[in-house]
């Protein structure tokens, strides 16, 4: 009678633990996430997080809505700050800006209210890989007609700090002694398309796999020419487009565009949560992400609209952002000139 007794206790507390878990499952059931952009729409963020945003519900527990929310300003910065202070760590908020806004953080640049080591990361669907390119009508339609002009060269940028387009223009202009007026201070990447497009800019800097779908048409028909890549190896559609670090004259030009280009584009394109997202909701959402970075529906959506996958992990992230923190002190205050005086 004993040993039933004891056994059925038994029994019921096993039941009665596993069903706590179970119910202490997050259920996004009726719910909405909301995928915080830094930019304005028709960009190459905002373009990237919709295409997501149409697929990534149906891995989550309960098939939430997902919906973008545009919270452009000071290069993503405002969205950044928003994700790191206001947004809530209960997975109903995901945040995709600009990651080279990190270096303001090691620059001790004012305006920061983040840790960047403390966002919790889900992943990124692409690298940052710049591409440089310019109007037809502008008349720079090869480096060696960049490099002779007379007169600076008007290039569109968003703010201080972001990756691209303003980083990228800066050290490729003090690595190889490029002519060049960096005009920032636009929205996001598809008002500074509109401005080169009207004749306002000769052209602009920001990732080849997001250039090529955003700006697809203009690309197409050649009223825009890709004249350089600032990339370690070339494109496969660029292949005869010349490489930045192949123009360095200099070990500390080479060290510049490796440092400052070719590092920070794993970084560039995070998507992340807020600081102290609980561990369970943080798995349920990156190996939702990753699913549906797979994802048959979402790739052939990719695939129309031009948009590159290649996914990077959480420990790249993570790994490659605790990386800048850790650069000697003379190239940290070589970049820092370059990028904020």
């Amino acid at each position: 009678m004993n040993k039933k007794f004891f056994l059925l206790i038994a029994v019921l507390a096993v039941f009665s633990l596993t069903t706590g878990i179970a119910s202490a499952a997050p259920d996004f059931a009726g719910k909405t996430i909301r995928i915080l952009v830094g930019y304005s729409a028709g960009g190459g963020y905002d373009t990237y997080a919709r295409v997501l945003s149409r697929h990534m519900g149906k891995y989550i527990p309960g098939k939430p809505t997902i919906i973008v929310e545009n919270m452009p300003g000071a290069g993503s910065l405002i969205s950044a700050n928003n994700m790191y202070r206001v947004a809530k760590p209960d997975g109903f908020t995901i945040g995709h800006f600009n990651g080279g806004l990190f270096f303001n953080q090691l620059f001790q640049e004012p305006g920061i209210e983040f840790d960047a080591r403390k966002f919790v990361y889900i992943g990124a669907a692409v690298k940052e890989e710049p591409a440089f390119a310019f109007s037809k009508k502008s008349g720079i339609t090869s480096m060696e007609k960049w490099m002779a002009s007379k007169t600076p060269v008007k290039m569109g940028g968003v703010s201080p700090g972001a990756y691209t387009p303003d980083n990228v223009i800066r050290i490729i202009k003090a690595a190889l002694g490029l002519p060049v007026q960096l005009v920032s201070g636009y929205k996001g990447t598809a008002d500074v398309r509109l401005a080169v497009e009207q004749g306002e800019l000769a052209g602009t800097s920001w990732g080849w796999a997001s250039m090529r779908s955003t700006w697809r048409k203009s690309l197409e028909s050649g009223e825009v020419v890709v004249i350089l890549q600032a990339v370690s190896e070339p494109f496969p559609d660029l292949s005869k487009v010349p490489l930045a670090i192949n123009y360095a004259k200099t070990e500390e030009a080479r060290s510049l565009i490796e440092v400052g280009i070719h590092s920070p584009s794993i970084f560039a394109r995070p998507f992340v949560l807020p600081p102290n997202t609980p561990k369970e909701l943080a798995l349920i959402l990156t190996k939702a992400f990753n699913e549906t970075l797979k994802d048959k529906e979402f790739l052939a959506e990719a695939v129309k609209a031009k948009l590159d996958i290649e996914p990077v992990s959480v420990s790249q992230l993570e790994k490659a952002v605790n990386s800048i923190f850790k650069l000697n002190t003379a190239i940290v205050t070589k970049l820092k000139d370059i990028l904020f005086k």
